[in-house]
Order: structure tokens, then sequence, then C-alpha cells
């Protein structure tokens, strides 16, 4: 097989099995971080260089010196392939891309994984229902759009990740108010009308814009409901031939051929409308999803996302056919709360079908896997409420991400 290089770009700390992957099938390894994670556990034995920008921000500034510090190690340094591994990333890799002409998902195609209205407008340009949506730009326009709908409405960053930053709205006056305390910053935002439903996420690999690996999940408790009603994240494998994952699947495909994803991993989030039971795209990203949600999907399948990722963009970048490995096809339920103790005592956690416990500070969480959907569920709801009682901590929502 012939040597690739690849560049991993990583503003937090993960995709350690992405870099081992990749270096185990014969690759250069490069990877581009930020210095304040310098002394964080990598998987140094796998990476042949580590290249460090001063901060996380995608500024002008920041850009500009991680373009030049680039132009210089490339004279004597080869890079085939660009690899973003966080939503936090997706701008630099595509700029990297588009100012090297490496390959891969340039700018325009970037935003729709990145940029919340960009991605809103594009699923609606293809006929995919999305939830009534204004962007903040022209003052007429927003209160035409809030006489409209009904409210509650969501206040949303078009840029960060999971909850943060999302205000919920119950009024016009309230709207307006939350939208003038945006100041200048305002256009990086847009409106959106909240409709309660079941929200599911659909974790895939995909090659020429057709999914070689799909795993369908329900949220049992979504993540902004987390975020913002301190409660306990949980979420589980649907019936793989629930009418449900037959529905999400096809429209996940339809998603990425219409967003232009050629190959990568993708993690994409529906609702289903309680008022008309109609599935409304909410969001998706050009990689594998967090929250452990990784390791869930590992523990139903035996596939190994991250690593799956690494095989997949070694095989397009050679020209070469990729196949996912075969699927175990079990169920699997992923539980995770923030804890009052700094080490949690998880011993009690004991059944067999336990394939997983957190290893955090702070933190209280397992993977379950079996068989059976209902031993999934009756597991979940067991460890809910043995979590409320004896580890639950709950932590306001941040304005702005934290690493």
């Amino acid at each position: 097989m012939s040597q690739l290089s690849f560049l991993c770009i990583a503003s937090y700390f993960k995709g350690e099995e992405f870099m081992r992957a990749c270096k185990e099938l014969g690759n250069t390894v490069y990877l581009l971080t930020v210095e304040k994670l310098a002394g964080y556990p990598w998987p140094f034995e796998s990476i042949d260089e580590v290249f460090y920008l001063p901060a996380q921000s995608n500024s002008t500034e920041n850009l500009d010196k991680m373009i030049l510090g680039l132009a210089h190690a490339m004279r004597s340094r080869k890079i085939d392939r660009v690899v973003s591994l966080d939503d936090f990333d997706v701008e630099k890799g595509a700029l990297i891309r588009e100012k090297f002409r490496i390959p891969g998902m340039g700018q325009t195609t970037s935003n729709y994984f990145r940029d919340k209205l960009a991605m809103r407008m594009q699923a609606a340009s293809a006929g995919i229902r999305v939830p009534a949506f204004s962007n903040l730009f022209h003052d007429q326009s927003i209160t035409d759009f809030l006489r409209a709908t009904e409210a509650p409405w969501l206040i949303k960053p078009r840029s960060e990740a999971s909850a943060t930053g999302i205000k919920k709205v119950h009024s016009l006056d309230e709207a307006w108010q939350v939208i003038h305390s945006l100041g200048d910053g305002r256009h990086n935002y847009l409106i959106e009308q909240f409709r309660p439903g079941k929200v599911y996420h659909v974790d895939a690999l995909l090659v020429d814009r057709k999914a070689a690996f799909t795993r369908v999940s329900q949220y049992l408790a979504t993540p902004m409901e987390v975020a913002h009603g301190g409660g306990v994240f949980r979420t589980g494998v649907l019936p793989f031939d629930d009418p449900d994952t037959v529905a999400l699947t096809e429209l996940n495909n339809q998603l990425m051929n219409a967003f232009g994803m050629q190959y990568s991993a993708s993690h994409s989030e529906y609702i289903k409308g309680d008022h008309d039971g109609q599935y409304y795209f909410l969001e998706t990203s050009s990689r594998v999803g967090g929250a452990h949600i990784a390791e869930m999907v590992e523990a139903s399948s035996g596939i190994n996302l991250w690593r799956e990722w690494a095989r997949l963009e070694t095989a397009v970048a050679l020209g070469q056919p990729y196949v996912a490995p075969e699927d175990k096809g079990l169920y699997a339920g992923l539980i995770v709360s923030l804890a009052r103790q700094q080490w949690p005592d998880m011993s009690g956690f004991a059944d067999p079908e336990v394939w997983w416990k957190i290893n955090k500070e702070y933190h209280v969480g397992a993977i379950v896997q079996s068989p059976s959907r209902e031993r999934i569920l009756a597991l979940l709801d067991e460890y809910m409420h043995r979590i409320y009682n004896n580890f639950h901590a709950s932590a306001p929502v941040p304005d702005k991400p934290t690493s």
C-alpha cells in the first residue's frame, strides 16, 4: 500500500483511535492542535509530528497564522489529506484544502455541515422538512416571522455545537430582548420555531454520497433537555426493522446527497413532530458523534466509527473500494450524567449487559449491550433512577463552548 500523509485537526482532545488506525494503515500522521492541549495524552506513538496553534479561534488572525505555518511546513512535508476531527475544526480543514488544493470538502460544502443557517436553507431547498426559521439580518422580516409562527422559539448560534448558547423565548417582546442583547454578533444567530417531538440521531459512514454503514437511535433525553433542564442524558438504538429506522435511514441518505457529502463520518439529528408525525431535519456534522455516542454505536454494531473513518479516508485517497465490517446487530443504550462526587463509585453497575463505564471526574455513566431492546430500555430506566438518587448534579449550559 502506498503511504499517504494525513493532517488531523483537533482543537479539542478527541480522535485518538482515528490517528492510531491511520498510522496502522501505513500512513504518515500529522496532528494540528492548540498549545493548551500539548500536555494531553495524545497517541504520540502514532503521530509523526505535532503542530500547534496559539488558540482554538477561527479568527482571521489565527487562521492566517495557521496557513503561514503550514506553508512553511509543507516545503519539506507532503500532505495528501486533511481531516477535521471536531465541529470547530471544519472551517480550518476546508480553508487548508482550498488554499493548498488538497482533495476533499471545500468551504462551500463545509458550511452545510457547520453553519446551522446554511444547512437549514440547503435542506429546505432540497425538499427536506425543517422547523420554521429565520435569519436575524432584517428587522421587519424577523417581526413578520414571529407574527406568522407560534411560540416558543429557539435563538441559536449558527456555529456552536450541541446546546451551547441556545436561548428559548416565549413572546415577541422576549425574542427581541434576546436579539438586541446579541449586539453586533446577532448575524451569527438564527431563530427557529420550537416544536416538541421525538428526537433521533443517525450516525453513518458515507462513500460516494451513499451510506456504507448507518445506525439510527433515539434520544430518551436530548442534549438540549439535559443542558437546560439538568437531566440525565440517555439514548438508545432503535429496533432495526422499526418504520422510524427505515424512514430516517432514507432521509439521511437524501440529506447527505443534497449536501454533497462525498465521503466521511457523519452525525445528524432529526425530530418527529408531535403535532403532525412528520420528520424534520435539525442539524448535521461531518464527524463522529460526541458524548460517547461512538462507543454506543460500537457496542451495538462492533464497528468503531473512528477507526473505520480512517480506513474509509485511506481507501478513498488510494482509489480503493471501502466496505464496512459486518454489523453485529445488537442493541445498546447510553446513559451519562454530571456527578456530585469527583470519582463516583460505579461498582453497583454490575449487570452482565454493562459494556462500558465512564472514567471521568465528576461524571457517572455506562453503556449497556443486549440482543433485547426491551432489556436495554429497562436498564436505562433503572440506572436513571439510581443516578438521580445517588450521584446526579447539574450545571448551567455555557454561553460559549468549553474544552
